[in-house]
C-alpha cells in the first residue's frame, strides 16, 4: 500500500520521501488554532515555510518529548536550511496545556518552536482533518491521552505532503523535510 501511495500525485517528479506520502490527502485542508500569545494560526498563517507539525500534550511521558527532542536535533541537522522551517507542537489538552504552560514546555526544546491550542473543537477539527486519534483516559484522579504519534510536513504553499512516522530517524525526517523544500 505504501508504496502506491509513493507514486500519487507527484507526476515522476523525484518526490521521494522516507515518511508516507500523505500528498493524496492533502486538497483543501486548513485548520484554525491559536499560538500561545494569542494570536489565530491557521494553516495559511505558515505559508512561505515548510510546517512541521505533531499533536501531543504537556504531561506526556515519552512520546511527546521524545519528538520534540528529535525535531530539535533535525532543525540543528538541517543548518541553514531550518530559517525555512517551522516546528509547531499542538496540545490535545487544552485543559492543563495553558498557553503559559505550552509556551514554557515547547520552548525548552528550541526558542523557535512554537505552541498551538484552541478550543476543544478547534482541536478536535484539526486533530480529525488530520486523522490523529486520540482519547482521554482516567488514572485515578487525574488523567492521560492516549494518541497517535505520527507527525505532520506540509509543504511552503500549506499542502500536505509527509506523515513523519515516530520511529524516523534524524536523518530519514531531514531528507523528508528537504524533499519537501525542493518541491516547486
Amino acid at each position: 500500500m505504501l508504496g502506491m501511495l509513493a507514486g500519487c500525485g507527484q507526476g515522476g517528479g523525484g518526490f521521494a520521501p522516507n515518511g508516507a506520502d500523505l500528498s493524496p490527502m492533502a486538497r483543501g485542508m486548513d485548520f484554525y488554532l491559536y499560538d500561545t500569545e494569542g494570536a489565530p494560526r491557521p494553516l495559511r498563517s505558515f505559508r512561505g515555510k515548510a510546517l512541521v507539525l505533531f499533536f501531543g500534550f504537556t504531561h506526556c511521558p515519552d512520546v511527546c518529548p521524545t519528538t520534540l527532542a528529535r525535531a530539535a536535533q533535525v532543525k540543528r541537522k538541517l543548518g541553514a536550511d531550518a530559517a525555512q522551517v517551522q516546528f509547531a507542537f499542538a496540545t490535545l489538552d487544552p485543559q492543563r496545556d495553558k498557553p503559559n504552560v505550552l509556551r514554557t514546555y515547547v520552548k525548552a526544546f528550541d526558542p523557535d518552536f512554537i505552541g498551538l491550542t484552541g478550543s476543544e473543537g478547534d482541536i478536535r477539527v484539526a486533530a480529525g482533518n488530520l486523522k490523529v486519534s486520540y482519547a482521554k483516559v482516567p488514572m485515578g484522579p487525574t488523567y492521560t491521552i492516549d494518541h497517535s504519534t505520527r507527525s505532520f510536513l506540509f509543504d511552503r504553499e500549506g499542502q500536505l505532503r509527509v506523515g513523519l512516522a515516530h520511529e524516523q530517524s534524524v536523518d530519514s525526517v531531514v531528507h523528508d523535510i528537504r524533499q519537501v523544500l525542493a518541491l516547486k
